[in-house]
């Protein structure tokens, strides 16, 4: 008859991914001709538990580059987005989402600026895409079969030859002192 016991350890209960496409705007102080560029830097995040849901605070400094006065001069103008998102994270084995559970948000793909347009009333207007990748760590436990006989002990023998020996007994002498 088999004895179990067991073991309370942390692991990842709960994972998920979700991707994400959201149009931004931005006003300019001077009416643009080109877009000349755009990047994100600075991306931060954090998650948190909301109820049955995963959210995800996080923010990006997104900086555009564009040209005004009939393509004579650029500029480069910058903004902070913040975001704020949720997710649906399918949870394993009727784990408690109200205990001690540890929320770990990776970025899977960076934001990225796809697709920018300048209205008619000189606003730019921009697509940024990413994906976020959430896992949920909490405790959770694990049976093992424990075995009640121990396995016996090997006898270890050095391997010790006569002729060893005698050099031994050849090499020592007894009136060191």
């Amino acid at each position: 008859m088999a004895i179990y016991k067991e073991i309370v350890t942390k692991a990842v209960v709960g994972k998920g991914k979700k991707y994400f496409k959201n149009n931004y705007s931005i006003d300019v102080e001077n009416k643009p001709s080109t877009v000349l560029g755009c990047w994100i830097i600075n991306h931060k995040f954090q998650g948190f538990k909301n109820g049955e849901k995963i959210g995800v605070n996080g923010s990006f400094d997104v900086n555009i580059w564009y040209s005004y006065d009939s393509d004579s001069k650029t500029t480069v103008v910058s903004k902070t987005i913040n975001y704020s998102e949720l997710f649906n994270v399918k949870i394993k084995d009727d784990t408690d989402l109200n205990g001690d559970t540890d929320i770990i948000v990776r970025s899977l793909n960076q934001p990225n600026c796809t697709k920018v347009n300048i209205d008619n009333d000189g606003v730019i207007t921009f697509d940024v895409e990413k994906e976020l990748g959430v896992e949920i760590v909490g405790e959770t436990k694990v049976k093992i079969s424990v075995e009640e006989d121990e396995e016996p002990w090997d006898e270890v023998e050095d391997e010790v030859t006569e002729e060893d020996l005698k050099d031994i007994d050849n090499t020592v002498k007894e009136d060191y002192i």
